[in-house]
């Protein structure tokens, strides 16, 4: 039987952060240091200049290649420019483009592409101050977003790229509006770092899927919430949530209690399973096996594969007899050329699993119709399946 559900919220205590790096620079002859804001884990730049609007793009644009960040010292609006002008140039098309020889290398060469942008675009640095204020001519007052994403304001001033400081300004819109999820008739609020389930064809699996049982479910992996979520609005009287991500119990908590579904998620910092067994498992792992490069890519790219070969090697210990695991994932990385079939179906061999059903569904996003994408043959093959499966 599953254990009773809380009758209250409770709260919870999330891990901080290690302290972030320092950057250092002269400044007026002076050593200066303040933290070195980074979500990707980026290293920590030695060569730092101070800028302000008296640079041109050109110059900026050289120093950038060269690995030099620029410490912006002048007009927060013109700090922006200067980074849209930088842009321009990362994503000029070359005179002599390389054309891959297969599908798997333009994938590594869209990535390495992405991976040099975003340094190129992160030379713009941002001071913050120890209250998240910004001391720079006619800076917006992000209070809320950093708020949000670095927790209260004190302690040291830092330093952040301009980038990601206006990914802060985009993540905290985004929590503010939400995404509205059809199938639940709500909306989910996504928090910094938490990926966003803006790609909805993996819900609506879930949605349709029938329940083995409405007693007791485990969502491994929650993120948002909304898989937790939407068991509950389908019947099942107790979900167990779990997640490594701080950020993402905060953010499951959060959505929990707006969509009145609290009482009947019990939420769990640990690494795949909780302990005993449930009649359905359910896990919505990342799809591509590959280093992430960011918080958010952390949803995507799995290094090789540990969550789905974890979640699977676990799968049949924690199944109540008769149960299913629902296991959601994309086959783009069979069209990438990064698994084969084979491997995923002999890793349910092995698991001591077997196929009950499989549900299938198209993506609706916007890349799997775009003829200009790089990875266009490999969108536009993709299939979003939910795997029910059992133990032998």
């Amino acid at each position: 039987m599953p254990p009773p559900p809380p009758t209250e919220t409770s709260t919870l205590t999330l891990t901080p952060n290690a302290p972030a790096p320092l950057i250092r620079w002269d400044e007026g002859g002076q050593p200066q240091q303040a933290l070195w804001r980074c979500e990707s884990g980026g290293a920590v730049p030695h060569k730092v200049v101070l800028a302000d609007d008296r640079i041109n793009a050109d110059t900026a644009w050289r120093l950038a290649s060269g690995g030099t960040v620029l410490l912006w010292r002048g007009d927060f609006h013109n700090a922006r420019l200067l980074l849209q002008a930088l842009a321009r140039r990362v994503d000029r098309k070359p005179h002599k483009a390389h054309t891959p020889a297969s599908i798997t290398e333009a994938f590594h060469l869209h990535r390495m592409a992405q991976a040099q942008r975003a340094r190129l675009l992160g030379a713009v640095l941002i001071p913050v101050d120890a209250d998240h204020a910004i001391p720079l001519r006619r800076a917006p007052d992000l209070h809320a977003a950093l708020g949000e994403a670095w927790g209260a304001a004190g302690g040291q001033p830092s330093v952040v790229s301009l980038r990601e400081l206006l990914g802060l300004v985009g993540a905290h819109e985004w929590r503010k509006k939400g995404v509205e999820i059809a199938a639940l008739k709500g909306r989910i609020h996504p928090h910094y770092g938490v990926f966003s389930p803006v790609r909805g064809e993996y819900v609506d699996l879930v949605a349709q899927a029938p329940l083995p049982s409405e007693t007791l479910a485990f969502d491994i992996g929650t993120g948002t919430g909304v898989l937790a979520a939407l068991l509950v609005r389908r019947g099942v009287e107790h979900v167990v949530a779990t997640d490594t991500d701080p950020r993402a119990l905060a953010c499951a908590a959060d959505n929990l209690a707006r969509l009145g579904c609290t009482a009947r998620v019990e939420l769990l910092k640990t690494d795949l399973f909780p302990s005993g067994r449930a009649p359905l498992v359910v896990c919505n792992p990342p799809w591509l096996p590959g280093k992430p490069s960011s918080a958010l890519e952390h949803a995507i790219y799995d290094p090789d594969s540990r969550m789905l070969r974890g979640f699977l090697s676990g799968l049949a210990a924690h199944l109540a007899p008769g149960g299913e695991g629902w296991l959601i994932l994309s086959d783009l990385a069979e069209h990438l050329g990064l698994r084969t079939r084979e491997t995923l179906t002999s890793w349910f061999d092995a698991a001591g699993l077997r196929v009950i059903d499989r549900l299938d569904i198209r993506p609706r996003h916007p890349k799997a119709a775009d003829s200009s994408d790089p990875l266009h043959a490999a969108r536009a093959a993709e299939l979003t399946s939910l795997w029910r499966l059992g133990a032998v």
